[in-house]
């Protein structure tokens, strides 16, 4: 998240075409705007909605509690009670009333469909409308009035405007207003706020409670950055929480409005104890990296650790769109510069997309020869090593004028996924040589990372992480790091090729963010930021395979018998 969370981070930003859009008012029965007519999206037959659904793989999300104590167990309902808050929430956010939408839709697949989108927009085929009357998504989603320009936003001398934890409304002589957060969404925030207290009154790790009571603080003020520092402070709780405003993906008009997510957290202790020894490290991968050392003159904080998780509920922006496969937070600078970040993998999701859907491309896109090189620890390091990249690099440009995330706006997102899937790969080459990681591997990492491009761009290039790996794609193939053979349609790399090409590319993003280049950044992602026709081509022959698109969760209290 991302997740950033980012990473993964994973979260959905809006190609270029659709972020000109300005749609008018919405309709009264739903906060969500509505096209003319002319564009609005015609009723597809209910056998192609259902398709749609079948190519979600269903996964249950389920954890061994029996290790846990009691007040722990009993911590655990709260904290999905809490995430439930944040999942309604996020509907809030991103589309409006859901009850007055599904009301009006009688055919159980399409209501089925929407659900698993949050709204009438198919977030993994470029966001295309398939509700009858319902026009393109709007850019600013309902953190902005449907009827504002960027320019009048630009004009409007409002303090608080760019945060991530405002909404922009009109007031009642309809000029522009800033609310904050903890106003606009006051009931369902001191309710979440209320949970989280119940929570850490129960649970058996003191610096887990003492989060959670902050965050609770947090979700009532919008001043996030105490539970951030002591979200880093804790260390051995054997479950988690991820829960607040955290990523702007879903502002793709500026970037810059966090949405609401939620995931709850059992940590596979023993998994964890094997990846705790990678953080010491990363100053000296920081001193490394591929590029002049004015690009690398920050220092990540050491304070940082990797851990392995249990999933048990997804709620929100985590749960729209591509599900994430590990968690890279916080999101904020200075956390991280003090603190560094943590790195959770979401073991059991990372399993379920690896067997379902990254197998299946293999046997499908990758060379024969080369096919048992996609290996599921390779593509594991490859997930985590991304997260862990995140922290490396440049944070604040060189110019003085703000932070990489301020100077790339829109762009930010992308480049910053695109930054940790490039420095992973880095970093594994580098751990091998420190004898850290079997060095012998490293081609399992570059295959399977090349099969992790087919998975994610299947999105689409207007994710975020779809952008990324367009861009890596385009790049690596045209440096010869691998080549396409056109009579089978497979492709193979060239390792001594991949390991230049990783560095040059690692060099050229991390230029442009520390420049904070706008300009150079967009020039690069119009260049290569596309699905080129063989390439469609061979993702239209992964469809044909009936291969899943992605996976949809059976989750919650019910599931966990809670």
């Amino acid at each position: 998240m991302s997740k950033r969370p980012v990473s993964l981070a994973l979260a959905l930003i809006l190609g270029t075409a659709l972020a000109g859009c300005q749609p008018p008012p919405a309709p009264p029965v739903a906060a969500a705007p509505t096209e003319p007519a002319a564009t609005a999206a015609a009723t597809q037959p209910a056998d192609a909605i259902a398709a749609k659904i079948a190519a979600y793989a269903e996964v249950t999300l389920t954890a061994d509690l029996s290790r846990l104590g009691e007040g722990d167990r009993q911590a655990i309902g709260l904290l999905l009670q809490a995430g439930e808050v944040m999942d309604a929430l996020f509907w809030k956010q991103v589309w409006g009333d859901k009850d007055a939408l599904l009301k009006d839709i009688t055919d159980p697949a399409t209501r089925r469909f929407v659900e698993i989108n949050y709204g009438p927009w198919d977030r993994l085929d470029a966001d295309r409308p398939f509700v009858e009357g319902i026009g393109a998504r709007p850019p600013g989603a309902q953190f902005y009035p449907a009827d504002m320009s960027k320019e009048e936003f630009a004009a409007a001398e409002l303090p608080g405007k760019d945060s991530l934890y405002t909404v922009i409304r009109r007031d009642a002589a309809g000029k522009l207003i800033v609310v904050p957060y903890h106003e606009a969404y006051k009931d369902e925030l001191d309710q979440a706020a209320g949970l989280l207290r119940q929570a850490g009154a129960l649970v058996s790790d003191a610096g887990f409670a003492a989060y959670l009571k902050l965050r609770a603080d947090a979700l009532q003020s919008d001043d996030y950055q105490p539970s951030d520092m002591a979200w880093m402070d804790m260390k051995t709780s054997p479950i988690d929480m991820v829960i607040g405003p955290i990523e702007s993906y879903q502002d793709a008009l500026f970037g810059t409005k966090a949405a609401f997510e939620a995931f709850v957290l059992v940590k596979d202790i023993e998994w964890s104890e094997r990846l705790a020894r990678f953080a010491q490290h990363l100053p000296a991968l920081q001193r490394g990296l591929p590029v002049e050392d004015k690009y690398k003159a920050e220092m990540p904080g050491t304070d940082a650790d990797l851990n392995a998780y249990f999933a048990i509920y997804y709620g929100g922006d985590a749960n729209s769109g591509a599900k994430t496969i590990a968690i890279n937070l916080p999101n904020d600078e200075a956390v991280q510069l003090a603190k560094g970040s943590r790195r959770l993998q979401l073991e059991n999701t990372m399993r379920a997309k690896f067997d379902s859907i990254l197998e299946p491309i293999a046997d499908q896109l990758i060379d024969p020869e080369q096919r048992a090189h996609v290996q599921f620890d390779a593509f594991f390091e490859n997930v985590m090593f991304h997260e862990v990249a995140h922290g490396l690099g440049i944070k604040n440009t060189l110019d003085g004028k703000g932070t990489v995330r301020e100077a790339l706006t829109d762009l930010a997102g992308s480049y910053e996924e695109g930054k940790a899937d490039i420095l992973g790969l880095y970093m594994i080459g580098k751990l091998g040589e420190m004898g850290e990681l079997d060095s012998a591997k490293l081609k399992d990492n570059y295959v399977t990372f090349l099969a992790g491009i087919f998975r994610s761009v299947r999105f689409g290039a207007s994710s975020a992480h779809g952008q990324a790996n367009m861009v890596a794609f385009n790049y690596l193939q045209r440096e010869g790091a691998f080549a396409r053979d056109q009579a089978s349609g497979h492709y193979r790399v060239d390792f001594d090729k991949m390991a230049l090409a990783v560095n040059g590319l690692s060099a050229k993003i991390l230029t442009l963010q520390g420049d904070g280049d706008y300009a150079g950044a967009k020039a690069l992602q119009d260049e290569l930021g596309q699905v080129g026709p063989a390439l469609q081509a061979d993702l239209d022959r992964l469809q044909q395979q009936n291969i899943p698109v992605d996976i949809v969760l059976k989750q919650g209290r019910e599931v966990l018998g809670l």
